[in-house]
C-alpha cells in the first residue's frame, strides 16, 4: 500500500533572520532619533554594540562554547541597541558599558544563555542604572539644543560642565513636576502651552521618534515576526487608563495621545513586550502580559517617583510570566478542558 506525503510547507526562520528583521525595524526610530537630537545616539548605539560583543565573548569562551554561531545570531546586537535607545544619549560612555555589561553577563548569561533569562536584559539594564546612577539616567537633551556633533562628543566621552545647559528633564518628567508644584493651580493645558519641551502631541521632535518606532513595529507585523497580541494590548491597556482619567479629570491628567507617543511607549509596545523569551507564550497570556504592563507603566510614570514606568511595568510582569501561562493553557485537543 502507497502512502502519499503531505506538502508539508517549512518556513526559513532562524534566530539571525528575526534578530536582523528586528534591528531593521529600528532604523526607522533611530534616524529620526539621529535627525532631530544629534548624532550622539550612534555613538551610544556603536559603544553598547561593542560591549555586547565582547561580553557575549567573554562570556562564552568560559563556557568553552564556539564564538561564530552565538555571536553571529544578532541577540547581542538587538539588546544593545535597545539599551542605547533607552538611555540618555548624552549618558557618559561607561554607563552605557556598565548597563550593556550586566545586561549579558548577569542577565542573560547567568541564567543559561539564549533562550533562558526570565528578565528582558534591555529593561534590567536600564533599571539598574536608573536606580544606581539617577542623575545621570534622568538628563536627556532638548530637540532645541544647540550643541554639535564635537559638545557631544567630549559630553559622552569626557562629560564636560556643560552637561546641565545642554540636558533637562523628559516631556513626561516636566508634565509631572509641573503638575505636583502647581498643587491643583496648574493644568496639563497650561503646562503644555508653555514649555517648549511639548509638541503637537506630546514631546517636541520625541512624538516623531515614537512615531518611526510605530512605523517599525508595523513593519514587523506585516514580516509575522511579531504577533498583534502583546503590543496591542499594552498600547490597549494604556490607553483606557489614562483615557478614563483623562475624561474623568483632564485639567491634571494627559489625553491618551500623550501618553502613547512619549517616553518609551512605542519602543516598549513592539520591541520590548514583545520579547518571545521573557514574556508569555500563550494567547491569552499574550493578552493578560500586554495589558498588565501597559496599565503598569502608566500608573509608574504617573504616581511614581520614576519618569517613565515601562522598564519597571516588564520586569514586574516577567515575574508573573509562569503563573499566567499556567492558568491560560489552552485546552488539549479532545478534552474540554
Amino acid at each position: 500500500m502507497d502512502f502519499i506525503t503531505p506538502p508539508y510547507l517549512t518556513q526559513n526562520v532562524s534566530v539571525r533572520r528575526v534578530m536582523l528583521q528586528v534591528l531593521a525595524a529600528l532604523i526607522p526610530g533611530i534616524a529620526t532619533y539621529a535627525w532631530l537630537l544629534g548624532p550622539a545616539v550612534l555613538v551610544q548605539i556603536a559603544i553598547a554594540t561593542a560591549t555586547a560583543l565582547l561580553a557575549e565573548a567573554a562570556m562564552l569562551k568560559l563556557q568553552d562554547k564556539p564564538l561564530g554561531p552565538f555571536l553571529g545570531d544578532g541577540s547581542a546586537i538587538v539588546t544593545a541597541w535597545l539599551i542605547a535607545l533607552a538611555f540618555p544619549p548624552l549618558a557618559p560612555w561607561w554607563l552605557i558599558v556598565v548597563g550593556t555589561a550586566f545586561a549579558i553577563v548577569v542577565a542573560k548569561h547567568l541564567y543559561g544563555g539564549l533562550g533562558q533569562n526570565p528578565f528582558n536584559p534591555a529593561m534590567i539594564a536600564f533599571a539598574v542604572c536608573i536606580v544606581s546612577f539617577p542623575a545621570l539616567m534622568s538628563q536627556w537633551p532638548p530637540v532645541n539644543a544647540q550643541a554639535t556633533f564635537v559638545d557631544q562628543l567630549v559630553l559622552v566621552f569626557g562629560q564636560g560642565p556643560r552637561l546641565d545647559a545642554l540636558s533637562g528633564a523628559t516631556p513626561l518628567d516636566t508634565l509631572k513636576t509641573a503638575l505636583k508644584l502647581g498643587e491643583g493651580s496648574t493644568s496639563v493645558a497650561t503646562v503644555t502651552a508653555d514649555a517648549a519641551v511639548f509638541g503637537r502631541i506630546a514631546g517636541h521632535g520625541w512624538e516623531w521618534v515614537a512615531a518611526g518606532y510605530l512605523l517599525g513595529g508595523i513593519w514587523l507585523w506585516g514580516r509575522k515576526v511579531i504577533g498583534w497580541h502583546v503590543s496591542m494590548s499594552f498600547l490597549a491597556g494604556m490607553t483606557i487608563i489614562s483615557g478614563a482619567l483623562w475624561l474623568w479629570n483632564p485639567a491634571h491628567f494627559a489625553n491618551p495621545l500623550f501618553h502613547l507617543f512619549s517616553g518609551g511607549s512605542m519602543l516598549g509596545a513592539f520591541f520590548i513586550v514583545t520579547d518571545p523569551v521573557s514574556g508569555c507564550t500563550t494567547p491569552r497570556g499574550k493578552l493578560i502580559f500586554g495589558f498588565s504592563a501597559g496599565l503598569l507603566a502608566y500608573l509608574i510614570r504617573v504616581f511614581g517617583g520614576y519618569p517613565d514606568g515601562v522598564a519597571f511595568a516588564v520586569l514586574l510582569l516577567n515575574l508573573c510570566v509562569p503563573i499566567i501561562d499556567l492558568y491560560t493553557q489552552p485546552p488539549i485537543f479532545g478534552m474540554k478542558k
